[in-house]
């Protein structure tokens, strides 16, 4: 059991999963939303982007995240996965932009400690042409 991943620790019926919920991409704001117990066989693009939106409208500690439109989901990594050197988002590889809503999260290769990011579309490609950070005052 030692040598056992942790991606791998967990049965796909009852995964956990890291949603980076980002309201900036200029000012890198975003904070992270764990989901425990996610069925990667059973849930869809669709469902986990309903579960994550919910949570942010529901739970404690997100008033600032409430007015944004979220509407888009991107792999950030896989667990024992290399990580992007943009601390926000990562800006190449977007054929990992889920924009089939059916998929499954299996059939998309998430496992136990996918990071998933969820934002606003027309924000990334902003940031996407123009790169810059900025630091709030």
């Amino acid at each position: 059991m030692a040598d056992t991943l942790t991606s791998q620790t967990l049965p796909k019926t009852s995964a956990t999963l890291t949603v980076r919920i980002i309201k900036s991409f200029t000012y890198r704001t975003e904070k992270s939303l764990v989901l425990h117990d996610v069925n990667l066989v059973e849930t869809t693009v669709g469902q986990l982007k309903e579960r994550a939106g919910q949570a942010v409208q529901t739970q404690p500690g997100w008033k600032p995240y409430k007015n944004v439109q979220l509407d888009t989901m991107k792999l950030y990594t896989k667990a024992h996965g290399a990580k992007t050197q943009n601390l926000i988002i990562n800006l190449d590889h977007d054929d990992w932009i889920l924009s089939d809503e059916q998929m499954t999260l299996e059939d998309l290769g998430f496992e136990n400690e996918t990071e998933v990011s969820f934002f606003n579309r027309a924000d990334y490609d902003a940031f996407k042409q123009n790169p810059e950070t900025s630091w709030a005052c």
